[in-house]
């Protein structure tokens, strides 16, 4: 799943509006950031397979430390507390900050797990993998993830307000863009010809897109 999970940051910003949704937009790939740099390193593995999905051109061979889901927990516990006993910031509600931040990275798992193949481990690598493999049907993927970005849009719109043009129609147009981007991800080829620059790649967009985010939402109060 790739723009689905940035409908769980737009919902969360609902819960509290102290917390970034830039790092809202990283806390949901946060897993994912750390996957591609643990490919890098070679600690983790996938191989690019054309059409190994009829909605992906890659295959997740080795992802025990980031895409298990105890992995996920312990991830989600790590982002927690750094964010809750971290030092150098002041925040009233620090708690609820690092407890929504905590859930968005959770989040991730449980939408993956709709979409991937049989390749999520519970525990480690050798232990029972699930997906329910929606995947195999690229419309109904790209459905869900419209889905779930449009009601996260919906839930952050009525949240929060906009007074300028940026704040009241950037977000919406924002949206828009990702879904075209997830339709070729989806529908089209390739991202990236290696595993090195759809990792880049992937990274890259990442922070591009919560830079997005960041900035518009400092549109909207």
């Amino acid at each position: 799943m790739f723009v689905g999970h940035y409908g769980a940051s737009l919902a969360l910003k609902r819960v509290d509006k102290n917390a970034s949704l830039g790092m809202l937009f990283l806390a949901v790939q946060f897993v994912d950031i750390l996957f591609f740099p643990f490919v890098l390193l070679g600690i983790e593995h996938f191989n690019i397979v054309e059409n190994y999905t009829a909605s992906t051109h890659f295959e997740l061979e080795f992802m025990p430390y980031t895409h298990s889901l105890f992995a996920s927990f312990l991830w989600a516990a790590a982002v927690y507390i750094a964010l809750r006993f971290y030092p150098l910031k002041k925040t009233e509600n620090k708690n609820k900050i690092a407890i929504v931040m905590g859930v968005a990275v959770l989040s991730h798992w449980f939408l993956d797990l709709i979409v991937h193949t049989p390749d999520l481990p519970l525990l480690g690598d050798s232990s029972t993998k699930i997906g329910f493999g929606l995947w195999n049907n690229a419309v109904a993927t790209y459905l869900l993830e419209t889905i779930l970005l449009l009601v996260g849009l919906g839930i952050y719109l009525k949240s929060t307000k906009g007074t300028t043009f940026v704040g009241k129609y950037g977000m919406i147009i924002f949206v828009v863009l990702m879904l075209i981007i997830n339709a070729n991800n989806i529908f089209g080829p390739p991202f990236g010809a290696d595993v090195i620059t759809m990792s880049v790649s992937a990274l890259v967009m990442y922070f591009i897109f919560a830079g997005v985010a960041f900035w518009l939402d400092k549109k909207r109060s």
